[in-house]
């Protein structure tokens, strides 16, 4: 398995295209790549349209996979507001991939037969041990799919990100095979010699401690181990040392366990969500997720130390296992980068830093979106200020 990521900051794209083609086609002395990875800024808006088929021909593929986003990542840079496009080539022998358009409107429904799903997308389910989900925000509705996917197939990985690059009335650049599509979602089934590993770093660390939700409806969590939420909101608070204080009046969230049944609970073990407000009256807790009696939650806080820490952890976490992969894609939150940390590079670099290979690289591609796709637990959910990678390596030896 051979991966090489290509980033050009040409502002014209034919010069951005040729140059980031014939990198990728040098570095991997002539092989014809499994899939190309195309990211583009919307500089190259323009070029959209043809761009899919561009790529092909230049570097003799037949899958060309992407999106135009407002954000570029690739050859180890994070690209944002300047012009940029990525190509990353991923040679995988004895790998299949299948690109697919889906437009969300006429799939089944979230709680439909998995055989209805596999005869709409035409996917078995040995053809998906893993899929790429890129979705234009405005025209497709994402959270249903993610549960009609996590119910059709149960053992694929599925990871990805909202792209950023359109908003009406431009239209989204869905990069699939040798065709731009302009709305809906587009997947990539893949299935193979190749195991995709994924790491979802949420950005947030817990304070206080685990409690039980008592008593809820909808979204709104009335009690929190048999007491108001409020009131344990405030002891919480009055509780925590002074910079976890400021965090919880500035960037206060709520992590919901993704297996309530744990006797304990670790960093990571929680889907974190927005605290959207306190009723007054009643001490109710609305949240961004609906909350079921009997779940496990815990509050969180956010910043750029936070966040830095958060992917830290998962980073080394991971670099624990002994596993080496070949590459990897990043879906990071347009909320993160230069605006989050202050300076570019931080998370690729963290990235490249900790798993990379023995010479230090780690061929990478994404983008910046509006949203990122990734499990927690057992599914897959939609998250916001997130970076979720996917880490691909060998299954075994030819």
């Amino acid at each position: 398995m051979q991966w090489v990521s290509e980033l050009s900051t040409a502002p014209s794209f034919i010069d951005a295209l040729s140059e980031a083609a014939a990198g990728v086609s040098a570095r991997l002395d002539g092989s014809v790549p499994t899939v190309v990875f195309a990211f583009a800024s919307p500089h190259h808006r323009e070029h959209f349209a043809a761009l899919p088929a561009a790529v092909a021909e230049a570097l003799g593929t037949a899958t060309v996979f992407g999106c135009g986003a407002s954000g570029v990542i690739g050859g180890a840079r994070e690209v944002e507001r300047s012009p940029a496009l990525t190509l990353v080539g991923a040679v995988m022998p004895a790998v299949q991939v299948r690109p697919l358009h889906l437009d969300t409107r006429v799939l089944p429904k979230a709680d439909a037969p998995s055989v209805q799903w596999h005869e709409r997308l035409g996917v078995e389910p040995d053809q998906a041990e893993t899929i790429i989900l890129l979705a234009d925000p405005h025209t497709a509705h994402v959270a249903p799919v993610l549960v009609g996917l996590d119910r059709a197939y149960p053992n694929a990985t599925k990871i990805g990100g909202l792209v950023s690059a359109s908003a009406p009335p431009e239209s989204a650049g869905l990069f699939a095979g040798t065709r731009t599509h302009t709305d809906g979602l587009i997947a990539l089934a893949i299935s193979g010699n190749v195991i995709v590993d994924t790491l979802v770093a949420q950005g947030c660390r817990p304070v206080g401690m685990p409690m039980f939700v008592t008593r809820a409806e909808a979204n709104l969590a009335h009690e929190l181990d048999g007491r108001s939420s409020a009131r344990i909101l405030q002891e919480t608070y009055e509780q925590a040392p002074p910079r976890d204080r400021e965090l919880m009046r500035t960037a206060l969230f709520i992590g919901v366990a993704s297996e309530p049944g744990r006797e304990t609970y670790a960093h990571g073990d929680f889907l974190v969500r927005n605290v959207l407000g306190i009723d007054g009256r009643t001490g109710a807790l609305a949240v961004g997720t609906n909350l079921k009696t009997g779940s496990v939650v815990q509050f969180h806080v956010r910043d750029a130390d936070t966040s830095a820490d958060d992917l830290a952890a998962h980073l080394a976490r991971y670099r624990e296992r002994g596993v080496h992969p070949s590459g990897a894609l990043m879906f990071s939150c347009g909320g993160r980068g230069v605006g989050l940390y202050g300076h570019p590079n931080h998370d690729i670099d963290a990235l490249i830093d900790c798993v990379g290979r023995e010479s230090g690289e780690l061929p990478v591609g994404g983008f910046f979106g509006v949203g990122e796709l990734g499990p927690v637990g057992r599914h897959t959910y939609l998250h916001g200020y997130t970076s979720a990678f996917a880490l691909f390596r060998r299954h075994h030896a030819d």
